[in-house]
């Protein structure tokens, strides 16, 4: 057993190690990590949706699935036409820059500031600048102009709810609100943004957008905000930590852009399969095991490179979804339930891809019996602990910690439920429609050197071009979980009887049976 100190040495020697030489599987992981690679490489440039990466990579995932035996499950063979819209924010052909009486400085989309995306943008903005504080003032004087705020990262510590109680939001008149990034959290705001894009379902009806422009800006640049106004970004974050009320005052400067959208209208694919069970009844109902393919493709440069692999988020886990049905068919294993591969485009866009299928299901929505979706996972430290989403919603959970107990691992619910991370992937969508379901995250105790590994990964490589086949990663967790996986897949479909919703459970479908 090592020693706390010697433990934290470990992990960070290995971390170090990994850092300098890309990571070897070991024999458990050889055949998963080859299709990590082959799903992450640079060749299809990060998998966007609708890509010609994303339909290389589509076509890798249907050529495997089919080898190991798994039977096509969509409306079209393996595939299901997701139409989509999409509205981007073309930076390259955007400009913007601060004005005052000295002259103007250039900043740079995506870089200093960013926007939304949104069909009715304005072509031009030109507006004056004013720091809207926490001490009120006329609303009058908020009309026509810009409101720069400090975001609610950086004014947690005062407790101050972002700025000024969003009093700006309601006033009459305010044509935008630019809020200054703060920089901590476990998911601090990314800068450079990758790129600006808004996809929704094709058939969405999208209102028309309304209120003021919501801008942020990158707090590496704040300082130019407040040249010339008698006041600097240092201070007012000083301000904000010790509790202490924040001025309203004019900026010395106004922001003046040019700005172009793009709308179009695409389709990208879903793919399903189904591996059949053995039993004539249960084969009629499916153990829907997901994850999606899409990643974040080419966008702004980070350290000069612009392809967004998306290894980790989430071609390791379409990977492992292979190797579960690789290993089925090498086995020879035949389980009483069928398992309903789903391999999701879109749930970087918003879990469209899932969104989609759930409203239009190739096989019947009752016979669908669980969901065991693979996202938000890390293989990046020793697999002790596995957070469990949903865990007590339904008897998936109650089946999740039988499987752990003998291997060792740890079950635990949601510890950071403020992160929202339950609607953040595609199993969200199931428990939407009445499915009981999971998603998992590696675990950790509190102020561990799991957990420094962990909020540094999401620091420096979470939707980064970071995220690709060369960082460290710990092969003997990586096996672990998917192991877990496997008999968790296993168990759910040879059960006797199918998984419920537990009573009190808010996702549980009106006259669901409950257990």
């Amino acid at each position: 057993m090592l020693l706390p100190g010697m433990r934290t040495r470990t992990l960070a020697l290995f971390t170090a190690a990994c850092a300098l030489f890309a990571t070897e599987p070991n024999d458990a992981t050889r055949r998963w990590w080859t299709h990590v690679q082959a799903l992450s490489g640079d060749d299809l440039k990060g998998r966007d949706t609708g890509s010609e990466g994303y339909r290389l990579a589509a076509q890798y995932v249907v050529e495997q699935l089919s080898r190991a035996g798994v039977r096509p499950a969509g409306e079209n063979g393996w595939y299901q036409r997701v139409p989509l819209k999409a509205v981007r924010f073309r930076a390259d052909l955007s400009q913007v820059e601060l004005v005052a009486r000295q002259g103007t400085r250039a900043l740079r989309w995506l870089h200093d500031i960013s926007i939304p995306a949104r069909a009715n943008l304005p072509e031009t903005i030109d507006a004056g600048l004013i720091f809207e504080g926490t001490q009120g003032g006329p609303a009058a004087e908020l009309r026509g102009k810009i409101v720069v705020r400090l975001g609610a990262i950086a004014t947690a510590a005062a407790g101050l709810p972002g700025n000024a109680g969003a009093a700006a939001d309601a006033a009459p008149g305010v044509l935008g609100i630019l809020t200054i990034d703060g920089s901590g959290g476990t998911e601090p705001p990314r800068w450079p943004v990758p790129y600006a894009v808004t996809m929704t379902l094709a058939d969405t009806v999208t209102p028309p957008s309304s209120g003021p422009l919501p801008l942020r800006f990158n707090p590496s640049a704040a300082d130019a905000l407040f040249a010339g106004s008698g006041h600097t970004y240092q201070e007012l974050l000083a301000l904000a930590a010790a509790d202490k009320p924040l001025p309203r005052f004019a900026l010395a400067q106004s922001l003046r852009a040019r700005i172009k959208v793009e709308a179009s209208e695409m389709s990208c694919n879903n793919i399903l399969g189904v591996l059949p069970g053995n039993d004539s009844e249960a084969n009629k109902e499916y153990v829907v095991v997901s994850a999606h393919l899409d990643g974040y493709g080419i966008g702004e440069a980070r350290n000069g490179d612009t392809i967004y692999n998306g290894a980790f988020d989430d071609a390791a886990y379409v990977a492992t979804l292979i190797d579960m049905a690789e290993q089925l068919q090498a086995s020879g294993k035949r389980l009483r339930r069928s398992i309903f591969f789903a391999v999701f485009t879109a749930e970087e866009k918003g879990l469209l891809g899932s969104r989609y299928f759930a409203a239009h299901p190739t096989v019947a929505k009752e016979r669908m019996v669980a969901n065991v979706n693979l996202d938000q996972l890390r293989p990046i430290f020793p697999l002790t602990t596995l957070t469990t989403l949903a865990l007590g919603e339904s008897t998936v959970g109650d089946t999740v910690r039988q499987v752990a107990l003998p291997m060792g691992i740890r079950i635990q619910p949601d510890p950071e439920p403020g992160r929202n991370l339950l609607r953040r992937s595609d199993h969200w969508n199931f428990m939407q429609l009445g499915v009981p379901a999971v998603g998992f995250v590696f675990g950790y105790a509190k102020d561990s050197p799991e957990e420094s590994i962990y909020r540094r990964w999401y620091l420096e490589r979470y939707h980064s071009p970071a995220d690709d086949v060369k960082q460290p990663w710990d092969p003997q967790a990586a096996a672990k979980f998917n192991a877990f996986f496997g008999r968790l897949v296993e168990a759910l479909a040879d059960a006797a009887q199918r998984p419920r919703w537990k009573p009190g459970s808010v996702y549980a479908p009106k006259g669901a049976e409950v257990r």
